[in-house]
């Protein structure tokens, strides 16, 4: 076999293997990177306010919840006593910043002079979610959502789920949750009117999930599986079955959907950031960004994403890098803004 042809056989290796990409730059270009204070370890979630222009990372192995000025591209307050911080949300319309720490409690701070409001125990707390309708806070702790007061703290209801809840996604449109539950491997469907679960989506094509996002338009929930079998998975929300699924690096802690491109981003510990897009009937990895290893979780706002990104060698702590979409698509807001 000549040069050429082994050129081509190998070209043709990689194409059915699914490692060729097209160029990253086609749909997340680099743009900037904000230096944080911290010791090693695993950042977890960010949230954004748009308005505000600042973005909030849990930085779990510092127990700080910090506050960056996306204006200056800088640290401005770190809050610490986070104990074992994992989710936090921002409610615009309150001025408020919500902050579920796995060491016990749901914490609420003042976003003028970041004091604190409340602190409800909620035992394992992790992700938290703002419903700007009802002015609820949703926190999901252990085999439990509670539904807490934003301006109180006071648990309105709490739901009881069979089993862990990791990732969930409020449907203010439908006044639905989809709670991911990571070892009953399935998704439940809650009311928030009635207070109940309404239906179970059962998990069959992977192990386990963790992180969810959603196409309300077209009915979809995309589920994120980190583990055995790392992959996306795709269900219908009015039949609640698999409809496809689609192969990604382990470790995947975030999953956002951006509507004006019709695509997925996955952010995964083992050292990759994906774009993924249907591509005729299928769902397919378009382009693949290395990441430092652990840079595990993100956040999506209108046209920008955020990645949290742990310590490095040489470096004085974790950062935070930014990605702008492309194509930019025309009326875009600026890339502080949340989708």
């Amino acid at each position: 076999m000549n040069y050429l042809n082994s050129l081509v056989t190998i070209a043709a290796v990689f194409v059915a293997t699914g490692n060729v990409f097209a160029d990253s730059s086609e749909y997340l270009v680099a743009t900037k990177t904000i230096p944080l204070k911290g010791v090693p370890g695993k950042l977890d979630h960010l949230a954004v306010d748009s308005k505000g222009q600042r973005l909030f990372v849990c930085n779990k192995p510092n127990n700080t919840l910090d506050i960056v000025d996306l204006k200056t591209g800088s640290l401005v307050k770190q809050i610490p006593d986070q104990g074992k911080v994992s989710g936090v949300t921002y409610a615009e319309d309150l001025d408020m910043v919500y902050v579920g720490n796995g060491a016990g409690v749901c914490n609420a701070f003042n976003g003028k002079d970041y004091s604190l409001v409340f602190s409800t125990p909620a035992a394992g707390a992790d992700n938290v979610h703002y419903h700007s309708g009802n002015k609820m806070v949703y926190v999901g702790h252990d085999e439990v959502l509670s539904e807490l007061d934003a301006k109180t703290g006071k648990i309105n209801h709490a739901f009881a789920l069979p089993g862990s809840v990791h990732g969930f996604k409020i449907d203010k449109k439908a006044g639905k949750i989809y709670a991911v539950l990571t070892k009953a491997s399935l998704i439940a469907v809650l009311d928030i009117a009635k207070h109940e679960i309404t239906d179970k989506f059962p998990l069959t094509l992977s192990d386990a999930g963790s992180p969810v996002a959603h196409d309300a338009d077209n009915g979809l929930l995309f589920v994120g599986c980190p583990k055995m079998k790392p992959m996306v998975v795709v269900f219908d929300t009015k039949t609640g079955k698999e409809i496809a699924s689609v192969v990604i690096p382990a470790g995947i802690d975030d999953l956002h959907f951006d509507s004006k491109r019709n695509r997925l981003y996955a952010s995964c510990s083992d050292s990759a950031l994906v774009v993924i897009e249907k591509v005729g009937d299928k769902y397919e990895v378009v382009a693949k960004l290395e990441t430092p290893k652990d840079s595990r979780t993100c956040v999506w706002s209108k046209g920008t994403l955020y990645l949290g990104v742990p310590k490095q060698e040489g470096k004085d702590g974790p950062e935070v890098r930014i990605f702008e979409a492309r194509p930019v698509v025309e009326g875009q807001p600026s890339s502080t803004q949340s989708n």
